[in-house]
């Protein structure tokens, strides 16, 4: 009878199994973002990529709307406002610098304690990070006050572009510590592989940034109105309440990590040795590549402040696409550090190809939409007609190293979840000092190239980063690193 009713409706069996994959599929994206405990160190490859990736995608394109939003609002009050936080969000480097340096060597010791099943080792290297992200939060509060005329001044600002934005860069370099924190402790959450509530944290941090920045920035209601330092003011309220969550989830069982608050400012001074070696690396890794996002930027300056706008708003639009790009970077970190741990080498490469793949897929979009629709995108932000033509030739010249660049963010990060900072640091003073300023600067004022050579300038650079990085991946000397 089964066989006759086979034969009668023979797309029976195959309904079924696209009806079992639909449900698999969904089952697994809703257990990615809702989160679970897993083992990432066996199964399947495909399927740990996913779980990690699909937080740490979505975590990712939450910090990148922080930006993305305050520009928004910001770019309605006009093209000085608009440079001043494009320049203080290029200052603002020196503290992702930080961040995500401490964020790298958290990580890869995080991951590689849970892959050995030692969840007490974790927890004490994440008390110890936590700890110095709060001391080196101090010192970088009071250069961005005191100090912040002369570092526009450095970035070749106009005298209008320094008096809008004082009160911005103030705010936002006097909070720093919640931008330390907020990174640190997602690190603890992506190496532990809780990456959902890394997620989380930063959908509340980006719900009230949302909500307070057209009441802060235009007075809205009962809210006062503070143009462009009520933006720093509800990006900092915003990120702040994400770090109670993020410290809420820390406790009560809630994560892998089990850490213990009144240990924090005990510090342990040879685990806090052990993690600044590797977050020492990490961090003149970022300092390399961001000290040249900064060299750029005030490069551009000498074209004019509409120049510096449009290539401001670029830069928003191309974080908003290559964040989430970096959490699927991040997702390669973890997967590396936790089967290095289990003492799976084979396993964290494939980890790594798999996911280098999937992110080149997908920067080949992004790029054939910036190329087809760079205008468009440009004037979601602005209507000015100066600053316009700027920001499309950053888009456009920018997105044609977008394939490299997927392999390149996805390898660098692989080498920092074994721990191996050294490598992409060499990469990037070869690429970004010696190749990519010097370049930018010929191009721009010994050419006819202009603003468009500093463009061309970073497309080329990251294309041989990536390059450089498959070579030295292959070798294999990573395997071995020690954390």
């Amino acid at each position: 009878m089964s066989e006759q009713i086979r034969q009668t409706h023979p797309e029976t069996t195959v309904e079924r199994q696209v009806i079992h994959e639909h449900h698999g599929f969904w089952a697994t994206l809703r257990e990615a973002v809702v989160g679970s405990e897993q083992n990432f160190t066996e199964g399947s490859i495909g399927r740990a990529i996913f779980l990690l990736s699909v937080p740490m995608v979505l975590e990712m394109a939450m910090e990148s709307l922080f930006g993305l939003v305050n520009i928004f609002w910001v770019g309605k009050l006009g093209k000085d406002q608009a440079a001043a936080v494009g320049i203080t969000e290029s200052l603002l480097t020196i503290v992702f610098t930080v961040a995500m340096g401490l964020s790298m060597g958290t990580t890869a010791m995080v991951a590689r304690r849970i892959g050995e099943q030692d969840h007490e080792g974790a927890a004490r290297a994440a008390e110890q990070s936590i700890l110095l992200g709060i001391l080196v939060s101090i010192p970088l509060a009071l250069i961005g006050v005191l100090f912040h005329r002369q570092l526009f001044a450095l970035m070749n600002a106009e005298a209008g572009v320094t008096t809008a934005g004082a009160g911005y860069i103030m705010v936002i370099f006097g909070a720093n510590v919640v931008i330390m924190l907020l990174f640190l402790i997602n690190a603890i959450f992506r190496g532990a592989g809780d990456a959902a509530i890394a997620m989380r944290s930063l959908w509340i941090g980006n719900l009230i940034n949302l909500a307070l920045d057209p009441l802060l920035i235009f007075g809205i209601g009962p809210f006062p109105e503070l143009g462009v330092m009520g933006s720093a003011i509800a990006t900092t309220i915003g990120r702040g309440i994400a770090v109670v969550y993020q410290l809420s989830r820390l406790s009560g069982g809630h994560s892998r990590v089990p850490v213990q608050f009144h240990r924090i400012f005990k510090p342990d001074f040879e685990l806090m040795g052990t993690l600044l070696r590797i977050s020492v690396g990490g961090m003149f890794q970022m300092l390399v590549a961001t000290s040249a996002w900064m060299v750029l930027m005030s490069l551009v300056g000498k074209f004019g402040s509409a120049a510096q706008a449009g290539y401001t708003f670029a830069i928003r639009i191309i974080w908003v696409t290559l964040l989430p790009s970096w959490g699927m970077s991040n997702a390669a970190a973890t997967l590396v550090g936790q089967n290095l741990g289990a003492q799976k080498p084979d396993r964290a490469e494939k980890s790594v190809w798999l996911t280098g793949h999937c992110n080149a897929v997908f920067l080949l979009g992004v790029m054939t939409a910036f190329l087809l629709f760079s205008e468009p995108l440009l004037r979601v932000f602005t209507h000015d007609e100066t600053v316009i033509p700027y920001g499309v030739d950053a888009l456009r010249f920018i997105s044609y190293g977008y394939i490299f660049y997927g392999y390149g963010m996805v390898l660098s990060a692989a080498f920092n979840g074994a721990g191996d900072t050294y490598t992409p640091t060499v990469i990037n003073l070869i690429c970004f000092w010696a190749l990519q300023m010097p370049l930018a600067y010929w191009l721009a004022m010994k050419t006819d190239l202009e603003a468009k050579g500093v463009f061309l300038a970073v497309t080329i650079a990251e294309s041989i980063l990536a390059v450089m990085a498959m070579v030295i991946f292959k070798r294999g000397k990573w395997k071995e690193q020690k954390v």
